[in-house]
């Protein structure tokens, strides 16, 4: 399906395409669904429907999966579905102790995915090392269908040069992507459009468009990584904030921590500082421990040191879980991370009653939730972000860096 810019004016355009994306949003949530069925998800008419389903189909987005019989009377209901190979993007996620690069198509599913596991070099190696790794994740692609390729998101920290000191990385090696302009470069020597944005927002809109997303309107999600980060769905739609680091509750001031292992600057503590990978590994070390790749750490891997870790980073997330509930209204947080699945559990367990505990008078915690793609999430977030842009309802939420008009030109539209 071509995409083309809206132009200024064209106000049956905007809403067309915009119950064109609203319908997608609703068979997306469904799985399946009957014309009848989106018609009522969306507060349309049938015939509106009939008409939307009819674009979608010729531009390849929407298939027929099958017949749904109900009792013995009239036509059994057509029942639709999205045809994940109607679109294809490519994510890359820069973090400051790893490359990922990964293809995915319009259904959410990881196609082919690589992994550089060491520190960021500077933005011209940086850049080399991503447009082979895209070259490559292209040709995956049937010569047929690359021109449904949307795009390239890249995600990354808009600070990747600050709180080193908690991260135990040198500061030198940074200082060079504080004024790179990554993407556009990317974008001219792989000849698609790149949209960037922060890492966490980027982790956010994935669980927003393929994970939880599909049935609560309202979460804020954090990601566990070697830092952690965050972002917020607020109405069903990706919240970005003035800076583009709406709900980066790493920076949140927190009560200074209790292991022996701690980095502390004054006396003080962040979020960052206590629940994240990195304080993780400084405590194993520190302990004595040997530890092996996040990915690989078993349940029963650290020991004593693994549950004092665990038990301080509940602790330092309750008092900002219960902030955001009270400050935003949000009745479900998302948690995922680079650790295995059955870390994050264990975290719940122990979270879940200390909020309880905690929680003011009249006032009830949020509900917690394991994220849907943990390790994977940073790199299918990249890739989630020009599918967010061409086929989702907000898509003006993605406005590019912070402070600066969108360098797409603006929100993006189908067009049968």
């Amino acid at each position: 399906m071509p995409i083309r810019r809206v132009g200024q004016g064209a106000s049956s355009v905007h809403i067309r395409h915009y119950n064109q994306r609203l319908i997608l949003q609703r068979l997306r949530r469904l799985g399946e669904a009957s014309r009848a069925d989106l018609a009522r998800a969306a507060a349309l008419t049938n015939t509106a429907v009939g008409e939307i389903i009819k674009q979608l189909e010729a531009g390849g987005l929407v298939r027929t999966i099958g017949k749904r019989h109900e009792g013995n009377r009239g036509q059994p209901a057509t029942m639709l579905g999205l045809d994940a190979r109607g679109a294809y993007a490519i994510g890359v996620r820069l973090d400051r102790t790893r490359i990922e690069t990964a293809l995915s198509d319009l259904g959410g599913t990881v196609l082919s995915h690589r992994t550089h596991d060491h520190t960021l070099p500077p933005p011209e190696q940086t850049l080399d090392l991503v447009r082979e790794d895209v070259e490559q994740l292209v040709r995956l692609v049937p010569a047929s269908r690359r021109r449904r390729i949307t795009g390239i998101g890249v995600a990354r920290p808009y600070n990747l040069g600050s709180w080193l000191a908690e991260l135990d990385l040198s500061a030198d090696v940074f200082a060079p992507w504080e004024q790179a302009a990554f993407g556009p470069e990317l974008e001219r020597v792989c000849g698609l459009p790149v949209v960037e944005e922060n890492d966490g927002t980027a982790a956010s809109i994935a669980e927003l468009f393929h994970g939880h997303g599909r049935s609560h309107d309202d979460f804020l999600y954090v990601f566990i990584g070697p830092a952690i980060g965050g972002g917020l769905a607020l109405a069903g739609q990706s919240v970005r904030g003035y800076s583009g680091n709406a709900g980066d509750i790493g920076m949140i001031p927190v009560r200074p921590s209790t292991l022996p292992s701690a980095v502390l600057r004054d006396g003080r503590d962040i979020l960052l500082g206590r629940a994240s990978l990195n304080a993780l590994r400084r405590h194993l070390r520190f302990r004595d421990v040997p530890h092996a790749d996040y990915g690989e750490l078993g349940t029963d891997a650290g020991g004593a040191a693994a549950e004092e870790w665990l038990a301080d980073c509940a602790d330092a997330l309750a008092e900002p879980l219960l902030t955001a509930r009270a400050l935003l209204d949000v009745p479900v947080v998302v948690i995922d991370s680079d650790l295995p699945a059955a870390w994050i559990d264990r975290l719940l367990e122990q979270l879940g009653p200390l909020l309880a505990r905690r929680v003011a008078e009249a006032r009830t915690p949020p509900a917690l939730l394991r994220g849907s793609f943990g390790a994977m999430a940073g790199a299918l977030g990249a890739a989630t972000l020009p599918l967010f842009l061409h086929f989702g309802p907000g898509a003006g939420s993605l406005a590019g860096p912070p402070n600066e008009p969108n360098r797409q030109g603006g929100p993006y539209a189908l067009v049968a």
